[in-house]
């Protein structure tokens, strides 16, 4: 619990009442002071992401102008104000606009005000004490009136108190996480090299992109889903129906022997819940669909379904860590792309996707962030793929993101390394909000005379660490197996692993053009 400092004395009734003016005008200038419009600390470049929750709330409002927050974050505001150059410092690096100077004044404001709330209740308590016992009328009645002008005061201090609280969890909300030390600093172009696999393969006949594969193997229809639901939709047909249920199933059964339970998730979910994963629903260019007149969106990401699961849950430490690999559908509204890399499959508003998700103890988050990307690069290198793997600059960090390493694939109809996954560990950036502990066990057995509530499983509680990481993002996975596999016949062979599950289907082969024509 945060407290605060000491402003007025109220001994008397009259002095109490007049002191209470001062104090009160410069909390309310504080709370009525506009918070700066604050942007996304992600990057643009970073295709795939939903957009990460890097915006303050404060703003105009009623009353004393001050929004409440839907949701409260467990925020470490003394960590914050002990650690200010460091904090500061990597507030620059990511890019982000929190305003740390604000924060931190507005915490101080914080203590001294609730400081003076605890004195005034202290006093009040004791006034009510003294008219307990045998008094002279005319004392008793200072008495009940010294009492009533404390409570009138304590009610207006404690409604600054919660303005005060409010617009200081907003815009400490904007802070993102901290940074691994041995996360390149800069822009996208400072990420560095961990890994390549494999090599561009030479063609001796003109290669072809997945669009005009597409088209002559009949597996796609954009022409029809524009017409049915708009512009980056498309209908599979076909045999990419088949690979997309391949890749699918590839997934969750190589992630599920390593200890992960399948789900299939909720695809609509409550907005407070894409914000406490550190999306931002809301924002100017956002990236998640909102339902109109509801509190409901559509989910982008299966991580945040799965991130949600143990909301406000203490887990027992026996039970970590607890791994998931999840499908679902994803939608993101896209805004703000532009370029090649936005034609065809490579950029859409609806997809599948399979998501790996775990929650774990603090000290196992490093380790298991390397299981993850290990999983993504065997995954991706048994299909034949040339890929590499970065560790992402604090630039393209989103809020959220301790570490993160992308998986960019060669795709040469598009002539260019993409984006097909992302694994990133988000410490206890998430858990803070989304309100998930665990309960360490206890390293001695309990004795006889325990008191109740203690003793086994009943020691402190601490945040759990989150990690996220793509195993199969469908669409951008066909790009790269129709244009890498692609023959001069105009056949694509299908990678060997996926064969099992497309019943046996080793080619796509050219079909008849149709006879429909859209018009």
């Amino acid at each position: 619990m945060l407290t605060c400092g000491r402003f007025i004395s109220s001994s008397s009734a009259a002095t109490s009442t007049a002191s209470f003016s001062p104090f009160r005008t410069l909390t309310r200038s504080l709370l009525r002071r506009p918070a700066p419009r604050l942007l996304s600390s992600a990057s643009a470049a970073a295709a795939t992401a939903v957009e990460p929750d890097t915006k303050g709330g404060g703003g105009a409002g009623g009353g004393a102008g001050v929004v409440r927050p839907q949701w409260k974050a467990a925020i470490d505001f003394k960590w914050i104000r002990d650690n200010r150059d460091a904090v500061a410092d990597n507030i620059r690096s990511r890019n982000s606009t929190a305003n740390l100077d604000l924060i931190l004044e507005l915490y101080d404001q914080y203590l001294a005000l609730q400081k003076e709330v605890e004195r005034l209740r202290a006093e009040r308590n004791a006034v009510a004490n003294k008219i307990k016992g045998k008094l002279d009328p005319s004392v008793r009645q200072a008495l009940v009136e010294e009492g009533k002008n404390l409570k009138d005061g304590l009610i207006a201090l404690e409604e600054d108190l919660v303005q005060l609280t409010d617009k200081l969890q907003l815009e400490a909300q904007s802070i993102p996480n901290t940074t691994h030390p041995d996360v390149p600093v800069g822009g996208e172009e400072s990420s560095v090299l961990r890994k390549e696999v494999g090599s561009q393969r030479s063609f001796t006949f003109a290669i072809k992109d997945h669009l005009q594969l597409g088209k002559e193997l009949d597996l796609f229809d954009f022409d029809a889903a524009a017409e049915v639901s708009g512009s980056k939709f498309y209908y599979l047909k076909n045999e990419a129906v088949l690979l997309e249920m391949a890749l699918v199933n590839l997934a969750i059964s190589e992630v599920s022997k390593k200890g992960f339970t399948p789900l299939i998730t909720p695809e609509i979910v409550r907005s407070s819940v894409v914000e406490k994963c550190g999306f931002q629903p809301r924002a100017q260019n956002t990236q998640v669909y909102s339902i109109e007149d509801s509190d409901q969106c559509l989910i982008g990401t299966a991580e945040i379904p799965v991130g949600g699961i143990h909301m406000d849950s203490i887990l027992a430490e026996s039970a970590l860590p607890l791994k998931y690999v999840a499908y679902s559908h994803c939608f993101r509204t896209e805004a703000g792309a532009a370029g090649a890399a936005t034609r065809g499959l490579y950029r859409v508003h609806q997809f599948s996707k399979v998501e790996m998700f775990i929650f774990c103890r603090p000290e196992e988050s490093d380790k298991l962030h390397e299981e993850l990307i290990t999983i993504e690069e065997d995954l991706y290198a048994s299909l034949g793929l040339h890929f590499k793997t970065l560790d992402m600059a604090t630039g393209d960090l989103g809020a959220p993101a301790y570490r993160k390493f992308d998986i960019e694939a060669w795709m040469p109809g598009l002539e260019r390394y993409g984006e097909i996954s992302s694994a990133s560990n988000c410490t206890d950036y998430q858990s803070r909000r989304l309100g998930i502990r665990y309960r360490p066990s206890p390293s001695e057995p309990p004795s006889t005379n325990t008191k109740k509530g203690k003793g086994a499983g009943s020691g402190p509680t601490q945040f759990v660490h989150t990690l996220n990481a793509t195993a199969v993002a469908v669409p951008r996975l066909i790009v790269c197996i129709l244009e890498n596999f692609q023959q001069d016949d105009g056949s694509i062979v299908v990678p060997e692993p996926l064969r099992p599950y497309m019943g046996g289907v080793e080619v796509l082969s050219p079909k008849f053009k149709s006879t429909v024509t859209h018009g």
